[in-house]
């Protein structure tokens, strides 16, 4: 349980990602859990604790990149027509939690190295339609890993996206907000007995995300993060993947 001092501290990291992921249409999930890390809390606090502040987060995005004209049927359906049951799966699946540390750090560190590589990239180049034979497997795979880990899959998807040429970064930002949406929803009620342990701060971190959000996806209409922004963030993740991986238990 986390004194109100440290609660504050965890409430602002919060409050900060919510802003800078849902510039680009994320939850944040990976964030928060490297934020949670942070401050020690236990694996079976820390996935549906990232799963609520995510549908938060990307409920505010989807509703705001799609009003912007940011959203594409055509490109989300084949990826969430098998993710979406995939994450329900992997909802349902608890890890040792060992297992789960070092699964988590592993996405951790993924997100770094991405957020660091591709800090000041923009993405524009022309567009071709997303191959169905390819979309559904991806899919099911994202799917599955983000209910497991409870992240929303944005961080996979995304770089997918914007490097195969299957959406510009503007409408990948609208295509992943819904996915995440719809991804952490169902991963969450893959395992809906979790929510008991969810922590007794929840209002302040709730509370520090959705207001995050509705900052952050005002912005991503107009705006992409700064490169510098990316790469502390990317610093955050990696520190915090090395702590989760290290701490016993």
């Amino acid at each position: 349980m986390l004194d109100p001092v440290h609660l504050a501290l965890l409430a602002s990291l919060v409050f900060a990602a919510a802003v800078l992921y849902s510039m680009v249409g994320h939850g944040g999930a990976s964030a928060f859990l490297a934020a949670m890390a942070l401050f020690g809390l236990a694996p079976a606090v820390m996935k549906p604790t990232a799963l609520v502040l995510n549908i938060l987060v990307s409920a505010v995005g989807a509703v705001r990149f799609a009003r912007a004209g940011r959203f594409s049927w055509r490109t989300y359906w084949p990826f969430a027509l098998t993710a979406v049951p995939l994450a329900y799966l992997g909802g349902a699946v608890t890890l040792p939690d060992a297992a789960y540390r070092r699964l988590v750090g592993g996405v951790l560190v993924y997100a770094a190295l991405r957020l660091w590589l591709r800090a000041g990239g923009a993405g524009t180049a022309a567009t071709r339609p997303v191959p169905k034979a390819a979309a559904l497997p991806l899919g099911a795979g994202i799917g599955f890993l983000s209910g497991l880990t409870g992240v929303g899959g944005g961080i996979f998807l995304s770089p997918l996206l914007v490097l195969a040429r299957w959406a510009d970064v503007r409408v990948t930002a609208g295509v992943a907000a819904v996915f995440i949406l719809v991804n952490s929803i169902a991963g969450l009620l893959g395992n809906l007995a979790s929510v008991h342990a969810l922590p007794p701060g929840m209002p302040a971190l709730a509370a520090a995300a959705l207001s995050g959000g509705l900052v952050g996806s005002t912005l991503g209409s107009r705006h992409l993060p700064s490169p510098a922004l990316r790469r502390l963030l990317a610093v955050v993740l990696a520190v915090a993947a090395w702590k989760l991986v290290t701490t016993p238990g």
